[in-house]
């Protein structure tokens, strides 16, 4: 079969009837990988690569095996350091059926529902131990992933020491379609098959092959939805598992966290302060972040540019012809005229501090919500002072 994958497009994961099964959002593109060294890239673990295998309700058994292959159990994964399931709720009393209902087929991201019948104690991330060499490798690959792109330094470190060294034999079941599942996974090393059983068809089909750095497994986190495909070791291997309490308490609190305090900075945004929560939400999910130290240039002045920046930590100023003409703290933002027009910065913007922002460029925004000029036309009032605070002309508004 070779080492090259090549998964099309299948079906997303979305809401449907009790009698129909979400199926695979594959790998894209073609990726060779060396057996013999664990190499991420930036292509390893993104939204796409990421949706290889995870929830659908069919089962599915290897049609490629004369012989009754072996499935990774519990007991394969969790050592002294297993944690019982009562730590994270205890009492919880049956929730109504009409609820039971509504959760069975909701498949949509979000995090667990807590509240007086389901109370969630204070969680501790366990802890493997793992060579400097390790955590870098881990590091590297999972950084570059949407999934993950919420956790700040603390959190992502938090993230590595919980993944959990686990060996695997040639010809294992790591995950089986149609299975719940409770870890995802990231290859160190060897190469697994992945195999999905269509409805319709007799048999197993071939999806791809997956080898180091690439990750598996988590959507079954991310929609607590069956898994969507058969992952078969294909050699001895190393895998690197997540737990799901782990993610869930780290990685879609971190989130929902994330959502939350950027929500919040766009309703202060003058030109932004019309779009509809949804809108707010949908913007929220794709702002990205970065990192600058003090005395770093962020934009610069009279050069062109297409980037809108909310100030998330530190500090910042304003310079134009030498002269302070703004202080930025938490909270504060900068460029958002590049959301509705490319002219040059009207000022240059340095950190004076090691800041953190939250970004997004004209091309994302118009993608995601269309031209910003259409959400500020709602409100022609609103959209004429922030017109005129941006300095721009607005005798076009009066035609």
């Amino acid at each position: 079969m070779g080492n090259a994958c090549e998964c099309q497009r299948i079906e997303t994961v979305h809401e449907d009837s009790a009698t129909s099964s979400p199926a695979v959002q594959p790998l894209v593109g073609k990726s060779k990988h060396q057996k013999s060294s664990f190499s991420p890239s930036s292509n390893n673990l993104t939204e796409k690569n990421m949706a290889a295998v995870s929830s659908s309700s069919s089962k599915a058994s290897p049609s490629n095996s004369s012989t009754i292959v072996p499935q990774l159990t519990e007991d394969d994964l969790d050592t002294e350091d297993e944690r019982d399931d009562d730590d994270v709720v205890e009492d919880m009393p049956q929730p109504s059926e009409s609820y039971m209902s509504r959760a069975k087929n909701r498949q949509s991201v979000s995090a667990e529902a807590y509240g007086e019948w389901n109370k969630r104690k204070k969680f501790v991330a366990p802890v493997y131990p793992k060579t400097e060499e390790q955590k870098e490798r881990i590091n590297k690959t999972i950084e570059n992933s949407f999934l993950f792109s919420a956790l700040d330094v603390e959190d992502l470190e938090t993230v590595v020491d919980a993944f959990q060294e686990v060996p695997v034999k040639k010809g294992t079941v790591i995950i089986r379609q149609g299975d719940d599942g409770d870890r995802l996974y990231l290859i160190e090393s060897g190469y697994v098959d992945v195999m999905k059983t269509f409805p319709g068809e007799k048999g197993d089909k071939f999806l791809c092959k997956m080898g180091p750095g690439d990750a598996f497994g988590e959507l079954a986190l991310m929609y607590n939805a069956p898994r969507a495909a058969t992952v078969i070791a294909a050699d001895d291997m190393q895998l690197w598992a997540l737990d799901r309490d782990s993610f869930t308490n780290i990685v879609r609190d971190a989130a929902a966290k994330k959502r939350e305090i950027f929500e919040e900075s766009l309703k202060e945004v003058p030109i932004l302060k019309d779009m509809d929560p949804y809108e707010r939400s949908k913007l929220s999910d794709a702002l990205k972040t970065e990192s600058y130290e003090a005395g770093d240039t962020i934009i610069k002045e009279g050069e062109s540019g297409d980037t809108f920046y909310i100030l998330l930590e530190g500090e910042a100023e304003a310079v134009k012809n030498d002269k302070v003409v703004m202080h930025y703290k938490k909270g504060g933002y900068f460029g958002e005229l590049a959301l509705l027009k490319d002219q040059p910065r009207a000022a240059t913007v340095r950190a004076l501090t090691h800041v953190k922002v939250a970004y997004m460029n004209r091309k994302s925004f118009k993608r995601l919500l269309g031209p910003l000029e259409q959400i500020l036309m709602r409100n022609q009032d609103n959209y004429r002072k922030a017109m005129q605070q941006l300095g721009l002309d607005t005798k076009y508004l009066d035609k």
